[in-house]
């Protein structure tokens, strides 16, 4: 099982602690390479694991999000 990092976050309204909160991550597909952007949805928790079919190759990839308390994103993504 090989897990692909993280490419980009995108900035949207600032955190309560004064930080920058993320509205979007983008991941590589473990199939095709291309990069992928995903919303986060802060009502799914802290740590999220969800399947999401690459809108390119049509390959599903799970999809692993860690959003820390600072509001910073992390993304892996790996072939189902």
């Amino acid at each position: 099982m090989q897990l692909t990092s993280i490419l980009a976050f995108s900035e949207a309204s600032a955190a309560p602690t004064g930080s920058t909160m993320q509205d979007e991550a983008s991941y590589l597909c473990g199939s095709c390479g291309e990069s992928i952007c995903v919303p986060i949805d802060l009502s799914a928790g802290s740590r999220q694991i969800y399947v999401e079919d690459c809108p390119v190759c049509c390959r599903a990839n799970v999809i692993h999000l860690e959003i820390d308390a600072q509001g910073g994103v992390s993304a892996t993504s790996e072939l189902e």
